[in-house]
């Protein structure tokens, strides 16, 4: 089920929000607004595909409506006190009910979920860092994400293009962080944040770990840089080829790092 291609760099690429699976009972329970995937990280492994050798990559193929896997599995939120989505979502990024009324997961629902696909996807993701880490001494775990540039309910006013996540600098050297923020701030006519409204999800806080080895990094990109942010979420070749320039160089650096 889940999806994994070794490489023999220190860089590993996590892929969790850009399945669009749904196992048919669950698809059922799902309303018109829930059906349409809309939060879906579009395109995502394809934009990262082959941009640079002998990366590794980890993707679970289930839609983040079914479970989220870049959440807490205890259930815990992230960004207390501001607008997010749960371990198995109840609403979609707007706000809106995804379930069918009276068809929400109950809790023995949830933990089969998690079972039976939150935790597969963390042991073949930690399987590959522990690999890549045996090799080199150390591991970059960079997480990939996209989201729409525009949501409300998340969010006040527009995105920018570029987020990357460390949890204020915690995930990984300073060095990696640095690398990665350079690159964006010198990629001509796109804009940037370091920490801003995503700090770096579970997966980043989870397995960073920098004293141990472990280097984690999210970068959330706008939508927008490379596809339309509506049905059909349609990629838009000259943006994504723009970018996949800048992404190329972000992922060369971090495979040819090393630490001091």
């Amino acid at each position: 089920m889940i999806e994994v291609i070794q490489g023999s760099s220190p860089l590993v690429l996590g892929l969790p929000h850009t399945g669009t699976e749904v196992p048919p009972e669950i698809w059922n329970q799902l309303n018109q607004t829930g059906q349409t995937l809309a939060d879906t990280d579009w395109h995502i492994h394809d934009l990262y595909g082959g941009l640079v050798p002998d990366v590794t990559s980890v993707r679970t193929p289930i839609h983040r409506y079914v479970i989220d896997v870049n959440r807490d599995p205890g259930g815990v939120s992230l960004y207390p006190g501001q607008n997010t989505t749960t371990l198995c979502p109840l609403t979609n990024f707007d706000g809106q009910a995804i379930y069918r009324d009276g068809m929400q997961p109950d809790t023995a629902e949830i933990d089969r979920r998690r079972e039976i696909f939150h935790a597969p996807y963390h042991a073949a993701l930690q399987a590959e860092l522990t690999r890549v880490k045996a090799i080199h001494g150390f591991a970059i775990l960079y997480d990939c994400h996209s989201i729409r540039g525009d949501i409300p309910f998340l969010f006040e006013g527009r995105l920018p293009d570029f987020n990357i996540g460390t949890n204020l600098g915690t995930t990984c050297d300073r060095a990696i962080e640095t690398v990665v923020a350079s690159r964006c701030q010198a990629a001509e006519g796109y804009t940037d944040i370091l920490n801003g409204r995503f700090k770096g999800g579970w997966t980043t806080r989870h397995y960073g770990s920098p004293t141990d080895g472990y280097h984690a990094i999210q970068m959330e990109l706008a939508l927008g840089t490379y596809c339309a942010e509506a049905p059909p979420w349609t990629i838009i070749p000259t943006r994504a080829a723009n970018l996949r320039e800048h992404l190329t160089h972000i992922l060369s650096d971090l495979s040819n790092w090393r630490p001091t």
